[in-house]
C-alpha cells in the first residue's frame, strides 16, 4: 500500500513537472521524434519528471509483487485526485463542470473495484502463457498507435475546434497498459533465484521487448499530447484506460481469478463498466484556445 502510494505521488508530480516544461517549449509532433526528444532533455524541468516517473516505475514492480492487478489499479487510479489538484495549482488548469463530474464518476467506479477485493483469498500471478500476453499486447498497441494517428489528422484541420485530448488519452492508455502489463511480467521474472536466472529469464520473455516499444513510442506521443491538451484531462483518460486494461485483461492474463461471492463480483463488473461509460461520455472537444497557442490579441481600434 505505502509503494503504492508513493507511485501515485511520483507519477502525478512527473506528468505535471513534463507539462510544464513542455508549455515553455516550441511546438513538438511525432513527426519529428528527433527534434522532440532534443528539446525535451535540454529542459532541466522535463528531465526532472521524467526522473519522478522512473522512480514510480520502481515504486510500481514493487507493488506487483505484492499485490493483485485490479487491487494494485484501484490504487493507483486515486492519484488523479492529487493530479488535478497539483495541475490547477501548478500549471492553472481549471476543468469544467462536466469533466469534474466525470472525474468523480471515475473515482466511484474503482472505489467499487477495490471495495471488491480481499486480501485472503485474492491471488497474485506471477506470470503469463507467452502466446497468451502476445495475443493481448500486439492488437492493443496497433489499435493505440492507429488512434493516436487518425486523432493527430483530425487535429491538424484548422477548422476543427480544439480537442481535449479524450483520444490521446485513449491511445496513450492502451500503449501504457500493455507497458503496465510488461512490468507485472517483470515483477514476477525477478523472483528467479540470483541475478544471473532473473536476467535470462527476462531475455527469453517477451516483458522486456514489450516495454522498450511501449518505453519509447509512448514517450514521444505522450509529450506531444502534453502539450496540445490539458494534463487535468489527458491523464486521468489516459490512467483510467491503462488501469482497466490491466486489471481486465492482467487478471485473465496471469491467472488471478475474479471474485466468486456474486456481491463483489458485481461491484467488480459494475465498477468497470460505469468507468468505461464515463470515458464514452466525456467531452471530446476544448473551448480554450490550445495551451501551446497564445489567444490572439484584439486589433486596436
Amino acid at each position: 500500500m505505502a509503494a503504492a502510494l508513493l507511485a501515485n505521488t511520483l507519477y502525478s508530480l512527473g506528468f505535471v513537472l513534463e507539462k510544464r516544461a513542455l508549455t515553455s517549449l516550441p511546438e513538438v509532433s511525432i513527426r519529428r521524434p528527433a527534434r522532440l526528444l532534443r528539446l525535451v532533455v535540454g529542459s532541466p524541468l522535463w528531465i526532472g519528471g521524467c526522473l519522478a516517473l522512473a522512480a514510480g516505475f520502481a515504486a510500481q514492480l514493487v507493488v506487483y509483487r505484492t499485490l493483485p492487478i485490479a487491487a494494485a489499479q484501484g490504487i493507483f487510479v486515486s492519484g488523479l485526485v492529487l493530479l488535478v489538484l497539483l495541475s490547477s495549482r501548478l500549471l492553472g488548469e481549471e476543468t469544467t463542470g462536466r469533466e469534474r463530474y466525470a472525474l468523480g464518476g471515475i473515482l466511484l467506479a474503482l472505489l467499487m473495484v477495490v471495495l471488491s477485493l480481499r486480501q485472503d483469498t485474492d491471488t497474485v500471478g506471477q506470470d503469463a502463457p507467452y502466446p497468451l500476453v502476445l495475443a493481448v499486447c500486439v492488437p492493443s498497441l496497433a489499435a493505440g498507435v492507429l488512434l493516436y494517428g487518425s486523432a493527430e489528422r483530425r487535429a491538424r484541420n484548422r477548422h476543427r475546434r480544439p480537442t481535449t485530448g479524450v483520444e490521446y488519452g485513449v491511445a496513450v492508455g492502451l500503449l501504457y497498459g500493455v507497458s503496465s502489463l510488461a512490468i507485472k511480467g517483470v515483477s514476477g521474472r525477478l523472483t528467479a533465484d540470483g541475478i544471473g536466472g532473473a536476467v535470462i529469464g527476462l531475455l527469453g520473455s517477451p516483458y522486456p521487448y514489450l516495454l522498450l516499444f511501449t518505453g519509447a513510442f509512448g514517450l514521444v506521443m505522450s509529450q506531444a499530447a502534453l502539450q496540445r491538451c490539458r494534463a487535468s484531462l489527458i491523464v486521468p483518460v489516459c490512467t483510467t484506460v491503462t488501469s482497466l486494461f490491466t486489471a481486465v485483461l492482467g487478471t485473465l492474463s496471469f491467472g488471478e481469478a475474479l471474485p466468486h461471492e456474486p456481491f463483489r463480483l458485481a461491484l467488480r463488473v459494475t465498477g468497470t463498466a460505469l468507468a468505461v461509460a464515463v470515458l464514452l461520455t466525456m467531452p471530446k472537444h476544448d473551448s480554450a484556445p490550445r495551451p501551446h497557442e497564445p489567444a490572439k490579441e484584439l486589433a486596436s481600434p
